[in-house]
């Protein structure tokens, strides 16, 4: 156990960095825990910000990990609206702040997130070309939808990722026009490939969003400053009065890499390389949430996962690691999505390429199924839709690396427990 006269630093104030402060009260440290927030708003979680929030069914306190009061009673020294500068390894210390500020810490947390990628196009500059990431992002984006849906306006939206979708689902609703440009054939093609990704292509032209798949934007044009319409390399030209950039995001790594600190390749999606602790290549130094790249045994690579859960059960395993407890980080990769009337939950990993085929156990024509990503009879991956309470038995099918038989494993009157060993 570290004792009270330690300190600890954590830098990033998301769920992670959030998450990993509490763990650090409950299990009874002690010492000194600094918590430097980049951003002027208390930590929050991002989900809500593509889906309730957004779509003003969630109130803005809500998205919130804790309440502002706790920081204080729980002796947190909260800093907001600080960017940490500069790490010094062998002294030990962070530098942040406008004035210069130097911490010492005997154990630092990089809790740093991601970042959108940007679109290198002529037109980024002008003032109805938007990103999501943060809360300010989503507030901005609330009422140009708001707007939008008023007015009969056309949204652009350039990638068919999580983010990409979410928005579309959420300006129709507010009855805005939507138009998705995506270089792939399907949305989704990396997580879910083509068999799955056709899916969402159906829900949402089925609620009036149009696709323009194999394209990329190559010019956004305006007048006074105003965005006009979205040029595409194909030749076509698409209105619009608003364009949001959502072709994913990077792991925010320059601190940890002006540092020396050893990045992964960007084939493995970049992002601090961290071993099953969590612990950089600095053993004072851990990183947890979307910027760690850690090794997952049971697929036998390293993953960088941008999602919830992944920063959810990340900062508290940090945390313990850096108590000294007997930490291994393997948690499957979990996500979820809420688009119109589709709710959805996926475990697993399985990107193209990696399996044989996908079992359909269920109605895929009326959205309530559950699919799975199998390789040689073993379950890589599963994702109920409409379905639900079933997220434990698929992610012990998936852990298990048992041959299981497809015809059982499509059949729903087969029980999904009876088919995990």
């Amino acid at each position: 156990m570290v004792d009270e006269d330690q300190t600890i630093v954590i830098v990033g104030g998301g769920l992670a960095g959030a998450k990993a402060a509490e763990t650090l009260r409950t299990e009874g440290f002690s010492g000194r825990v600094i918590l430097i927030c980049d951003e002027r708003d208390h930590p929050y979680e991002r989900p809500p910000l593509s889906k309730g929030y957004l779509l003003g069914k969630e109130e803005r306190d809500s998205v919130f990990v804790h309440e502002p009061a706790w920081y204080a009673r729980n002796d947190i020294e909260l800093h907001l609206g600080q960017t940490v500068d500069a790490i010094d390894r062998a002294a030990k210390t962070v530098r942040f702040g406008e004035d210069g500020t130097v911490v010492h810490y005997d154990k630092l947390l990089l809790a740093t997130g991601a970042e959108p990628r940007r679109l290198d196009i002529p037109g980024t500059g002008l003032a109805g070309v938007h990103h999501l990431r943060r809360l300010a992002h989503a507030e901005r984006l609330k009422g140009v939808l708001t707007s939008l849906g008023r007015d009969n306006g056309h949204l652009v939206i350039a990638g068919a990722g999580w983010i990409g979708l979410e928005v579309a689902a959420a300006a129709r609703e507010y009855g805005a026009e939507v138009t998705v440009v995506h270089s792939g054939q399907t949305p989704l093609h990396s997580v879910l490939g083509p068999e799955l990704g056709q899916l969402f292509t159906d829900l949402h032209r089925a609620h009036g969003v149009r696709f323009h798949f194999g394209a990329r934007l190559t010019e956004i044009a305006g007048q006074d400053g105003m965005v006009l319409a979205a040029r595409t390399d194909d030749g076509e030209e698409h209105p619009a009065h608003a364009v949001l950039a959502a072709i994913g995001a990077a792991p925010r790594v320059s601190l940890a890499e002006a540092a020396g600190l050893e990045i992964a390749d960007r084939a493995y999606g970049g992002g601090v390389v961290v071993d099953e602790q969590l612990r950089t290549s600095d053993p004072d130094i851990y990183a947890a949430g979307d910027v760690a790249s850690f090794p997952h045994v049971l697929f036998d690579t390293r993953l960088r996962v941008e999602h919830w859960a992944n920063a959810l059960n990340g900062g508290p395993a940090a945390a313990r690691a850096m108590l000294g407890q007997d930490v291994t980080y393997d948690r499957l990769p979990y996500f979820f999505t809420d688009q119109y009337d589709l709710g959805m939950e996926y475990s697993g990993w399985a990107p193209p390429g990696s399996y044989d085929e996908v079992v359909i156990r269920g109605d895929a024509g009326k959205r309530e199924f559950v699919a799975f990503w199998v390789k040689e009879g073993q379950v890589l991956a599963g994702m109920n839709v409409n379905v639900w309470d079933v997220t434990d038995p698929i992610q012990r099918l998936v852990r298990g690396k048992t041959q299981v038989n497809t015809e059982a494993l499509a059949d729903p009157h087969v029980p999904l427990d009876s088919l995990v060993s």
